[in-house]
C-alpha cells in the first residue's frame, strides 16, 4: 500500500501549551513567594519549553501512534476497499474515527445487501428448479410408460406423445421467458420505438385470447367504443406482449362469467394510461409488493395448474421501465384487480 502520511499538529500544540502553562505558573509562584525572577528569563524558558515539548510530543505521536494507524490501514486494505485505501494516512484521531466509522457503515450495508441477494438467489433457484422439473417429470413419465410397453397400443402411444409434446412446449416457453427477462435486466434488448395505434394492438390481443377467455366464459372488452386511433410511441411488439401478459393474467385469475375491460385515458405531459381491469378474485395486500418478482405466485398451487412460466409480470415491469414509463396496480381481495401503465402519446 502506497503511504501518503498526513501530519496533525493539534495534539502536540495543545499538549505543549498545557506543559508550558503549568511550568509558567510554577515560575510565577516562585517569583512571588520565594525570590524574584527576571521576566526575560521566564519568557525565554517558556518559549524553549514549548518548542521542546512540541517537538518531542509530535515525534512520539508520529512514531508511536503512526505504527498503529498504519496497521489499521493495512488491515483495512486487505478488504480491497479502494476508496478507503487511496486516502492519505492521518494521525488525526477524529478524522481516522470518521473514516473507520464510514467504512464500517459501508461494509455493513454491503453485507446486508449480499445477504438479501443470497436469499433472493436461493429462492430464485428453488423456483426455477420447481418450474422446470414439473414438465420434465411429466415428459419423462409418459416416455417411460411408452418404453415399458404402452408403445404397442396405437391410441395410448399417440395420446402420450401428445401429452409429452405439451410438456416440452411448456419447457420451451419457460426457457424463452427466462432468456427474455435476462436480456431485459442486462439491457441487451434494444427497443424499436415506432408510432402505432394502441387500439389496434389491444384488439389483436383480444382476438388471440378470445378462445382462451371463452373457456371460462370471460368477456374481453373495451370500456367504450374508440372511433379514432390513439397513436403512441414505443416498441409495438413489446407493448403488445405487455398487454397480452396482463390480459392472460386477468383470464387466469378471473372468475367464471367475468369480464376483462381495457380502457385508455389521456394524462398530462403528453401521456396516456392503459388500464386492464377484471372482476376476478383480487389480490391480498401483503402480496402486492412482490407481484413483479420472478416466479412469485400469489396462489402457487392454483397458478401452476393454470400453466405459465411465472415470469409474465416480471417481463411486463422490465418492458415498461425500459420505455421509461410507470406501471401501477390496484386490487381489492374478492372484488378484482386493475393493472395500468403509462405510454408516451405520439404527436
Amino acid at each position: 500500500m502506497q503511504l501518503n502520511f498526513k501530519k496533525s499538529y493539534k495534539f502536540a500544540i495543545k499538549s505543549s501549551a498545557y506543559i508550558t502553562l503549568f511550568f509558567l505558573g510554577v515560575f510565577l509562584l516562585y517569583h512571588f513567594f520565594i525570590a524574584p525572577l527576571q521576566l526575560f528569563f521566564v519568557i525565554s524558558f517558556a518559549f524553549c519549553l514549548f518548542i521542546f515539548s512540541f517537538l518531542l510530543i509530535q515525534y512520539r505521536v508520529e512514531t508511536f501512534i503512526y505504527k498503529r494507524v498504519k496497521k489499521i490501514y493495512d488491515d483495512v486494505s486487505l478488504l480491497e476497499n479502494t476508496s478507503f485505501r487511496n486516502q492519505p494516512i492521518t494521525t488525526d484521531m477524529a478524522t481516522l474515527t470518521k473514516e473507520v466509522q464510514k467504512f464500517a457503515r459501508d461494509k455493513k450495508l454491503e453485507i446486508e445487501t449480499l445477504k438479501i441477494r443470497e436469499e433472493y438467489r436461493r429462492e430464485f433457484l428453488g423456483n426455477v428448479s420447481h418450474e422446470l422439473k414439473t414438465p420434465l417429470f411429466t415428459v419423462q413419465g409418459y416416455l417411460l410408460t411408452l418404453l415399458d410397453g404402452a408403445m404397442d397400443d396405437k391410441n395410448i402411444r399417440k395420446k402420450y406423445l401428445q401429452r409429452a409434446e405439451k410438456g416440452v412446449e411448456r419447457l420451451i416457453y419457460i426457457v424463452k421467458d427466462l432468456d427474455m427477462i435476462t436480456k431485459l435486466e442486462t439491457g441487451d434488448i434494444n427497443l424499436d420505438v415506432t408510432k402505432f395505434n394502441i387500439i389496434e394492438v389491444i384488439q389483436n390481443v383480444f382476438d388471440l385470447l378470445e378462445m382462451r377467455a371463452s373457456k371460462k366464459h370471460i368477456t374481453l372488452t373495451f370500456d367504450t367504443k374508440y372511433a379514432k386511433p390513439i397513436w403512441i410511441n414505443g416498441d409495438q411488439e413489446k407493448v403488445q406482449q405487455v398487454v397480452t401478459n396482463l390480459v392472460v393474467n386477468s383470464i387466469k385469475y378471473g372468475k367464471e362469467g367475468g369480464t376483462t375491460e381495457v380502457s385508455i385515458e389521456d394524462l398530462v405531459n403528453n401521456k396516456v394510461i392503459i388500464r386492464v381491469t377484471d372482476n376476478g378474485e383480487g389480490i391480498e395486500k401483503q402480496h402486492i409488493p412482490r407481484l413483479f418478482e420472478r416466479f412469485y405466485r400469489v396462489d402457487k398451487s392454483g397458478a401452476r395448474s393454470e400453466g405459465g412460466s411465472g415470469l409474465g409480470l416480471a417481463i411486463v415491469k422490465h418492458i415498461i421501465e425500459g420505455h421509461n414509463e410507470k406501471i401501477y396496480i390496484e386490487s381489492q381481495f374478492g372484488v378484482g384487480s386493475e393493472f395500468s401503465f403509462t405510454m408516451e402519446k405520439a404527436k
